[in-house]
């Protein structure tokens, strides 16, 4: 069998990826290492299904981050990056200055000439877009704090690759090496004086922007009148490539080109199913960009040097968290935040493999310097996945705690109410709306200071906080309150708080938020009687309008409804205390069929009982219908 085939080479790169990430995931590792592994297994290192094409593969696998950059800027809006100006400028600015300065003196103090100790500091500076945002989205910590630093700080090296490419000819030391064995790309810049590549670069960037505002909508919708999904889906793939070439030609990034356009496109009626359509190809491709730098990782010169490589991954991820650290506390990030911050850049990325391959051919640097730093790259990228299991494990359980204590001094409470109601977010703040048209007094508390404002501004009075303080919950008026309503996030909070009330506030009749049946369990097994399923009513009031437009009378479904709610808060309250998984899928099995036969039975002996007394509507329709 041709080993070189492209069958060959799809075959091995799809079954190392569908073998190793579930494995990966399953031991709660993440797909990122489960892709890093994949890569090692099948690369040179061990079975060496592939060998050196693997870094022409990373070139191509390279658009897979092209391709996550445009979805990023699908979801964003002008707005929000405007919001997070201070955070892109001072905080990235000042992490890829003071890094870039640090490993470049250290650079200088190993004998490197200043040319090459600078251009290394720049290099490193960098932190991985790929694995860092992939993740932060797979662990659902994008929205936190942390998360929202690391992508301000990312979107900062991105855009600073494009100076450094601008000035790495200028750092020129040695004969370039490259030249001769790459068959070089001519740009549409290339040779033009310095007032006439910046028009350029400009007036790209203002293409983009224009075409995103005037003719990409009216394209998609004369595309989406065609009816045929693989056409938009061409159409999409279409644009990425369009403006990743563009961007290409004018010595730009091709990932901060594709960006810019999906934050242009973010306000479109198209987003989602732009989204939609690209999401499939940039998980593929990301795939095979970390499967691709697992191949990648030179394993004969770590043997050759393994104390050399370990050493400088150390001293690499040490200087960048430690840098990451200072920088994040000086913009008031808390500590369990800063940490994670710390722990998520302290790599280095995936431009760095770009902008080695450009320092060899613009003789920046030696090739056994860029060897050796690639190893170490490679290296240092493969261990962030087990820095974050590591954090996750047994780091943050420690610290969690800390960050609402440390970000903001919790309000002084200056009144007593009998309801008291600990989270004010879409399901708190719906009852609230409720109570307060009811002119019911209640103590509102919150945790997060940016809702905590915006509801000021729409006139409610909402009290910064975390709720599961007791000595918060004191000077709220807990010890007088008559009703606290618990709907925190997330559920471990709310069984946090359940227990700080137990204890310091037996008196207070506690009503509580459950996401779903299974935290309902845990919170019947902490002694709760008034649980609230965000779901459940909703679903039954969907149910019963189906009833409804199916013919069944008002009556005969809203008395369905009561009694599937009945028998299914009994079944809870049953099920609630097994712990064998298998003897509780038997046990939901036997209660899902008691309870369809008890509801089927009362429907037979109702079907002969009139009783539509308060069932105006179904009388009216009917009245209707007989005229």
């Amino acid at each position: 069998m041709d080993q070189h085939s492209f069958f060959f080479q799809a075959m091995v790169y799809l079954a190392a990826a569908v073998v190793m990430v579930p494995i990966a995931k399953k031991l709660g590792l993440g797909s990122v290492l489960g892709y890093l592994l994949a890569g090692i297994i099948i690369g040179p290192a061990l079975f060496g299904f592939i060998g050196k094409e693997g870094q022409d593969i990373m070139h191509f696998a390279e658009f897979g981050v092209v391709i996550m950059l445009f979805v990023i800027g699908l979801e964003l809006e002008p707005e929000l990056l405007w919001k997070l100006r201070r955070s892109i400028i001072g905080l990235g600015g000042l992490q890829v200055l003071v890094t870039a300065i640090i490993i470049a003196a250290i650079g200088r103090a190993f004998g490197l000439l200043w040319q090459q100790a600078l251009a290394l500091g720049m290099i490193l500076s960098l932190s991985s877009t790929a694995i860092v945002l992939q993740t932060l989205n797979e662990k659902g910590l994008m929205k936190t704090s942390a998360g929202q630093s690391s992508f301000s700080v990312l979107l900062f090296q991105d855009i600073a690759v494009i100076p450094m490419l601008a000035l790495f000819p200028l750092l020129a030391t040695v004969q370039p090496e490259a030249a001769a064995g790459e068959q070089h790309v001519k740009t549409l810049v290339e040779g033009l004086p310095g007032w006439a590549h910046t028009l350029i670069v400009l007036g790209s960037v203002a293409v983009i922007i224009m075409a995103g505002r005037f003719l990409i909508r009216p394209l998609f919708r004369i595309v989406a009148a065609t009816r045929l999904r693989e056409i938009f889906t061409a159409t999409a793939l279409l644009l990425v490539v369009g403006i990743a070439v563009l961007m290409t030609q004018v010595g730009l990034s091709p990932a901060l080109g594709t960006f810019l356009a999906g934050v242009v496109l973010a306000d479109s009626e198209y987003r989602h199913e732009l989204e939609s359509d690209i999401d499939p190809f940039k998980g593929l491709l990301l795939g095979l960009f970390f499967i691709a730098v697992g191949a990648s990782i030179d394993f004969n010169l770590i043997k050759q040097q393994p104390w050399m490589i370990i050493g400088l991954v150390a001293l690499l991820m040490t200087i960048k968290g430690t840098v990451l650290f200072i920088f994040g506390k000086m913009f008031k990030l808390g500590f369990d935040q800063n940490v994670l911050f710390a722990v998520a850049l302290s790599q280095v990325g995936e431009f760095a493999f770009v902008l080695f391959s450009f320092s060899l051919q613009e003789g920046v640097l030696p090739k056994e310097t860029i060897d050796l730093m690639i190893a170490a790259v490679a290296m240092s990228m493969a261990l962030t996945p087990i820095l974050f299991l590591i954090n996750e494990k047994w780091i943050q359980p420690y610290i969690g705690t800390r960050q609402s204590a440390e970000e903001k001094e919790a309000d002084t409470i200056e009144e007593k109410n009998p309801v008291i109601i600990a989270g004010f977010g879409h399901f708190g703040n719906t009852i609230g709306r409720f109570l307060r048209a009811h002119n019911i007094g209640m103590t509102i508390l919150d945790n997060d200071s940016e809702r905590v404002d915006l509801l000021r501004k729409m006139g409610l009075k909402v009290y910064y906080g975390d709720a599961t303080r007791h000595d918060l919950l004191h000077a709220a008026g807990a010890a007088d309150a008559k009703i606290i309503i618990i709907a925190i996030e997330p559920a471990e909070r709310r069984l946090e708080l359940i227990e700080t009330i137990k204890k310091h506030f037996p008196n207070l009749r506690m009503l509580v938020r459950a996401t779903n049946r299974f935290d309902a369990y845990d919170q019947m097994n902490a002694g709760m009687l008034h649980i609230y399923r965000e779901t459940l009513d909703t679903a039954l009031r969907l149910g019963v309008d189906t009833m409804k437009y199916l013919g069944y009378r008002n009556y005969a479904a809203q008395r369905a409804a009561r009694m599937f709610f009945r028998l299914d808060e009994e079944n809870l309250k049953k099920l609630s205390s097994i712990r064998d998984p298998d003897q509780y899928v038997l046990e939901a099995k036997a209660k899902i069929e008691e309870l369809e036969m008890t509801i089927r039975a009362d429907q037979q002996q109702a079907n002969g009982m009139i009783d539509t007394g308060w069932d105006e509507e179904s009388l009216i329709q009917e009245s209707n219908q007989a005229k």
